[in-house]
């Protein structure tokens, strides 16, 4: 079994971007995410919540059905787990899990990292496949970050994230 492991960050407010997204707006947008995934990720094509909790400490759970475009005959159950106001931790079936964390650098500027554990039981370690799997994950990455990025400052220019 091959498990790939990386994260990816990226400048929230980079030079020129407008509007300046606060930690507020940014927190508001993962939330928006976990409930509808397909506005953020290009790659899925419906999302659905199927149950929601919350535990002692204030953590907030909520259960999703996600459909990827590429594999629409196998929708993928999530637990999306909230850590207000810096983590969403996204934990597939299959142990897969996925981080979202807002951050900030040693100059105070706002961060997003994604941190992934894809798990893909029937290839072999150091296979080409699992080569393959690795550069694919790693361009799906950068797009997932800097494409939420993206995705919270339009919600914001369009009103719907105050």
């Amino acid at each position: 079994m091959v498990t790939i492991n990386l994260a990816y960050t990226a400048p929230i407010n980079p030079a020129g971007a407008s509007p300046t997204l606060t930690p507020a707006q940014v927190w508001a947008g993962l939330q928006r995410k976990v409930r509808a995934a397909h506005e953020f990720v290009p790659l899925i094509s419906a999302c659905s919540v199927l149950a929601e909790s919350s535990e002692k400490g204030g953590n907030h759970t909520v259960t999703r059905k996600v459909v990827f475009k590429s594999q629409p005959e196998k929708p993928v159950r999530e637990e999306c787990v909230h850590y207000a106001p810096c983590r969403v931790d996204f934990r597939q079936e299959d142990g897969s899990t996925i981080s979202n964390v807002v951050s900030r650098d040693g100059q105070g500027e706002l961060m997003m990292t994604y941190v992934f554990e894809w798990r893909h039981p029937g290839v072999e370690e150091g296979s080409e496949e699992g080569e393959k799997l690795r550069e694919g994950h790693w361009k799906t990455a950068k797009m997932a970050v800097e494409g939420s990025i993206n995705t919270i400052r339009r919600l914001v220019k369009d009103g719907e994230i105050q």
